[in-house]
């Protein structure tokens, strides 16, 4: 199938716009591979001594050879959140998998891992997007001993992933294959879970029932089963050919989970510097691959939060995106899931369906995705139209399922949920920002009511409990973006602007903060750029300004004249409350300089993009 018009434009448009960068880039992984393809040769003996002091005898003799290779493992496991607590396993397995192929590993070091689930309207929050880039700084203190020839990264999560990708594009002469652990198996619907958080938020029911909702929803080892950022990561890694095919959501503590991350040591040691695949991830992911991470993300429903950890990642790699192409391709790529938030089902159900495998066979078939791309085993992205299964113990991979095991959940191409991604950029007098819609009634898409302004969520939340919120109102939540307060996602507002919406008002959240990939079924605009305390014009908007947010023309503005607009002052904010507490004082640094969302909300200036 020829490739789609709109996918070849914004491709060769990334392509022409990252030119500088993306050459500059792939130098220094071309001299930094150059420098000796097996780095811990460059090491002196003491160097070496220290490396492997610790190392049992039979894994010192193979780490002298240098014609062996030696895999890093970088984890993000801790034992208090699920979704991380099986990685404790895979550092012995993969050991064992590498020694089996004639290579070693190392545990070469730890990222840190939060959970948006447990910080959620928390002052905790506030670190949790600068996390990201603690973590990719983490990984580079791993990486920098100069004695590892691939790496394996193992992560899941929020932030984990995308900190865990730019830590591996800063070490791009490497090569990468990522480990995930899976999502938990399913627990209460999550329409019911839903309901209850509903109940809870009206008064209705009490703490004791709402925790034993969560209990039940949250309920063992493995990734929440929703379609939130967490496993929006665990499809962008598989559709960028950075996990072994079909390898996102195997559960944990299976046969099949066990024996894919086995084979990803092993496949790690082909691809290493001195296996007979190498393929360094700085020269494998690509603009192509990233264009597929968009289409991907489109295709499926995700996480609003990879407009931001998408456009992170690629600058990483000396490669320029934005909104622009987020909201072209949107109007093209169908989408094909339907994952709660965005729909009923888990994730556990959609692999069930076909999964990722199906998914990337129909985006293929239809012209939708890039082919000729690299991945971890392999040129080809038809790689990843496969399933794993385990044939009386082995691992191989079969072609996924030619049908869809449920069309509520999974659809091909030629019969989408809807013709387009529902992601849209929105602008206007107020900024630019996103909506995702896929979850949003089309009544539910225009609304045009007067502002209510919050500095703070919580102010609102005390607003709603005062029943001063009865009405149509576009909330107006600012001063939330990266360099306010870290960017903390909003998500404890859905439940009270969605009683309001199903009691009969028009109701719209528009905010320079996040809003978490469970964004549902009330409009928002977010991630608004530049931000309030960077002078974006959001700072602008007074309460009972007549407001207008069309997710279908994607105009988001405040409907009063041009001269009294470009008159008004920008509001002010006391942030100081931001300044100290459960380690905000420490994350000083990254406020002072983050990027708007639009740039990836980074806190470094990488040197890929210094140009």
């Amino acid at each position: 199938m020829a490739l789609h018009p709109t996918l070849s434009a914004v491709t060769e448009r990334i392509i022409q716009r990252s030119q500088n960068r993306r050459s500059a880039y792939l130098a220094r992984v071309r001299a930094a591979a150059q420098q000796g393809r097996v780095e811990r040769s460059q090491l002196s003996c003491t160097n070496l001594a220290h490396a492997f002091a610790a190392m049992p005898d039979t894994v010192k003799i193979h780490l002298k050879e240098e014609h062996r290779p030696n895999l890093a493992i970088v984890s993000s496991y801790n034992d208090m959140l699920s979704a991380h607590q099986p990685l404790e396993a895979f550092p012995a397995w993969l050991k064992e998998a590498a020694l089996a192929a004639g290579a070693t590993a190392q545990f070469a070091g730890g990222v840190p891992a939060m959970c948006d689930g447990v910080t959620q309207g928390q002052p905790g929050m506030e670190l949790s997007l600068f996390s990201r880039d603690v973590i990719a700084m983490s990984t580079c203190v791993a990486l920098s001993h100069q004695m590892f020839d691939a790496a394996l990264y193992l992560g899941v999560c929020d932030k984990i992933v995308p900190g865990l990708m730019i830590g591996a594009l800063t070490f791009g002469h490497l090569p990468a294959v990522f480990v995930p652990a899976g999502p938990m198996t399913t627990g209460i619907a999550n329409d019911e879970k839903a309901k209850v958080r509903q109940l809870y938020a009206e008064g209705k029911v009490g703490r004791d029932a709402l925790l034993e909702s969560e209990c039940q929803s949250y309920h063992g080892p493995g990734t929440c089963t929703f379609y939130g950022t967490a496993n929006s990561n665990q499809m962008l890694m598989e559709i960028m050919g950075l996990h072994l095919p079909g390898a996102a959501f195997v559960n944990p503590n299976t046969p099949l989970r066990e024996a894919l991350t086995r084979a990803a040591a092993q496949q790690a040691a082909r691809i290493a510097a001195q296996g007979e695949q190498f393929i360094p991830v700085g020269e494998m992911i690509d603009e192509k691959s990233i264009v597929n991470a968009i289409v991907g993300l489109l295709a499926t429903g995700g996480s609003t939060n990879h407009t931001m950890h998408i456009v992170a990642i690629a600058r990483a790699a000396g490669i320029d995106v934005n909104w622009d192409d987020f909201d072209e391709l949107s109007a093209v790529i169908p989408l094909l899931v339907r994952a709660y938030p965005n729909g009923k089902a888990d994730v556990n159900h959609f692999h069930a369906a076909g999964g990722m495998g199906f998914v990337i066979r129909e985006l293929l078939s239809a012209g939708l995705l890039h082919e000729d791309v690299g991945t971890v085993v392999g040129r080809g992205l038809s790689h990843f139209a496969k399933e794993p299964w385990l044939n009386n113990g082995k691992l191989e991979w079969r072609d996924a399922p030619a049908v869809s095991g449920d069309d509520s959940v999974l659809r091909p191409a030629s019969n989408p949920f809807s013709p387009d991604g529902g992601l849209r950029l929105m602008s206007g007098n107020v900024g630019r920002g996103v909506i995702k819609v896929s979850a949003v009634k089309p009544e539910h898409r225009v609304v045009e009511a007067p502002a209510v302004v919050f500095n703070d969520q919580n102010d609102m939340l005390a607003a709603f409990k005062r029943g001063e919120l009865e009405r149509d109102f576009i909330a107006v939540i600012r001063f939330q973006g990266p360099r306010a307060n870290g960017m903390p996602e909003l998500h404890k507002l859905t439940p009270a602007l969605t009683i309001l919406q199903e009691r009969g008002f028009k109701v719209a959240l528009v905010t320079d903060g996040r809003m978490s990939g469970a964004s549902g079924k009330v409009p928002a605009a977010i991630h608004i750029s530049p931000e309030a305390l960077n002078g974006g014009p959001i700072g602008k908007v007074r309460d009972g300004d007549p407001m207008r947010l069309n997710a279908d023309t994607g105009e988001l503005s405040v409907l009063v004249s041009e001269a009294e607009w470009a008159a008004r002052e920008q509001a002010s904010a006391d942030l100081s409350h931001n300044d100290f507490g459960f380690g905000r004082e420490l994350f000083a640094v990254f406020r002072g300089v983050a990027d708007d969302a639009e740039a990836g909300a980074m806190s470094f200036r990488h040197p890929s993009w210094r140009a």
